[in-house]
């Protein structure tokens, strides 16, 4: 059987762009007609025009930390779904709450393409060790198998000792779970000598993966991929087994945008994940995740010529309290519309002789002290609190998509 899915995985980027640009009006559309909420949010939007990714780089972007009151409006999915609510399968609840759904559709989270390039294959025997209780996480990881055709072993968390008897005796070929949890089965199963060695791939997420965790699975004869997704959109990228980058899923348009904004970033800049899904019962479009990534350029060695991002690397929710007022990366980017032509800017928040202390780190080519004046008061006005100016050379401050940089200590 290929390595790769299906041709959708090798086909030349620019009839992929083609492809998804010919879909995005149509699925623009359905979101407004369909869904009360994008009815609102899209009213200003012509679903006809939304035909590049600069169009798409116009629309607004609703972030993941905005469902909560959307929904509490209008419980429990606040009019953001596209199908009468009979018609979902399941009700999940993640920590928020925010309220999640799926369908009948097969693979409705998109995860087969993903457990595929982990290893799993048709009548694989997979050991599922997520929660099936409220979080979605167990049934998204099952309705991917079985899309797959795998044989699936709902083990859920905790009860390690009769897992581990379950996993003996069922002699699964492939684990899905936290690495973390894995790591712990096969401390367990060393101690106790219970015969875990079947698990030949380990397909694993929501949680970090260190190179050297990865390293013990593979000391212990298992191949380990992990995900990126999230329960609202599903699968947004994976790893392939060249390990270099996650490869961004063929359902989903992926950019890149600066925190606090809806503005793309260069490729290779550390900036928010923003993504637009063609799920046509839960249609998110532009839909801010509030996590951290960057491009990763080149193709992959594996074959597959869809986007690669770096893979989670924080958080873009970057908002603190300084001095008894919040400051949060939209203040940032409005400082720097009001001075155009600069380059990267950076709040850094410290606690100095007992107090908080603001210092905007700007990049620019031509500092001079009416520009750090004028920029002064544009903090205080714009922030509602008073902070210093740093100039710095274009390119010096770190690409990690940091806008705000709170780096107090209290002792």
């Amino acid at each position: 059987m290929s390595k790769h899915y299906d041709t959708l995985e090798t086909r030349a980027p620019e009839d992929r762009e083609k492809a998804l640009m010919h879909a995005l009006p149509q699925q623009v559309a359905h979101a407004k007609a369909n869904a009360p909420f994008f009815a609102t949010w899209l009213k200003d939007v012509d679903p006809a025009s939304i035909t590049s990714r600069a169009a798409l780089a116009k629309v607004p972007v609703l972030r993941k930390s905005m469902l909560g009151e959307v929904q509490k409006k209008d419980p429990p999915m606040g009019g953001l779904i596209a199908v009468p609510l009979s018609k979902a399968r399941h009700i999940f609840m993640s920590p928020g709450p925010i309220f999640e759904i799926d369908t009948d559709e097969p693979d409705f989270f998109r995860g087969a393409r993903a457990m595929h390039a982990a290893g799993f294959r048709p009548g694989d025997v997979i050991y599922n060790t997520f929660s099936y209780h409220l979080t979605p996480a167990g049934i998204m990881m099952e309705s991917s198998l079985r899309a797959l055709g795998c044989v699936i072993v709902p083990g859920g968390v905790g009860n390690t000792e009769l897992q581990l008897d379950a996993i003996a005796a069922i002699r699964p070929k492939g684990y899905v779970g936290t690495p973390s949890f894995l790591k712990i089965l096969i401390e367990k199963a060393a101690e106790l000598g219970k015969d875990i060695s079947s698990i030949k791939h380990a397909f694993v997420g929501a949680e970090a993966l260190p190179p050297s965790l990865r390293q013990l699975f593979i000391d212990k004869g298992m191949t380990c991929q992990q995900s990126y997704g999230t329960a609202d959109l599903g699968t947004i990228a994976y790893e392939s087994e060249a390990i270099q980058g996650m490869t961004v899923d063929e359902g989903v348009i992926v950019e890149i945008v600066r925190p606090g904004t809806g503005d793309p970033v260069p490729d290779g800049d550390v900036g928010e994940v923003v993504v637009t899904t063609f799920n046509r019962a839960y249609p998110l479009i532009r839909f801010g995740t509030g996590d951290m990534s960057a491009v990763l350029a080149g193709p992959s060695p594996c074959g597959r010529t869809n986007m690669r991002i770096k893979g989670w690397m924080g958080r873009a929710d970057q908002r603190t309290k300084v001095r008894g007022m919040f400051v949060d990366p939209e203040q940032i980017a409005e400082i720097s519309k009001r001075h155009p032509g600069l380059g990267r800017l950076r709040l850094v928040i410290d606690w100095v002789d007992q107090a908080d202390v603001m210092t905007l780190k700007v990049e620019t080519g031509a500092p001079s002290a009416e520009l750090g004046k004028a920029m002064t008061d544009t903090i205080r006005i714009v922030c509602k609190v008073g902070g210093k100016v740093e100039f710095a050379p274009v390119g010096s401050l770190p690409n990690d998509g940091k806008v705000i940089d709170d780096v107090r200590k209290y002792s």
